[in-house]
């Protein structure tokens, strides 16, 4: 791929891209990624398209079944806390001028 006696054809040890750098001007003139083994088919795209489809409802059918019970939840909450407050004794609040 290198065309000029200035560029050199390099492969990234990270992820196998090859690079075409160019020493005189000391920056990457090309750049093509190695391909990929975690690619997709694409005869199973409608497949993948059904999945997210089908996680996508169900994350959704969750998340209405959590505010359904959310009123439910905060008020129990509410009746314990008011249960606890009835509980404890009644005293004056303190305030910072009271500590001196």
């Amino acid at each position: 791929m290198a065309k000029l006696e200035s560029e050199r054809e390099v492969t990234c040890p990270c992820c196998g891209s090859t690079l075409v750098i160019d020493l005189n001007l000391g920056r990457v003139v090309s750049h093509v990624e190695a391909p990929r083994g975690d690619r997709p088919e694409l005869s199973r795209a409608e497949q993948i398209l059904a999945d997210q489809a089908a996680r996508r409802e169900a994350l959704f059918a969750q998340s209405v079944q959590a505010e359904k019970t959310k009123g439910d939840a905060l008020s129990k909450r509410f009746e314990e806390a008011l249960k606890q407050a009835n509980q404890e004794p009644i005293s004056k609040p303190l305030r910072g001028f009271d500590l001196d």
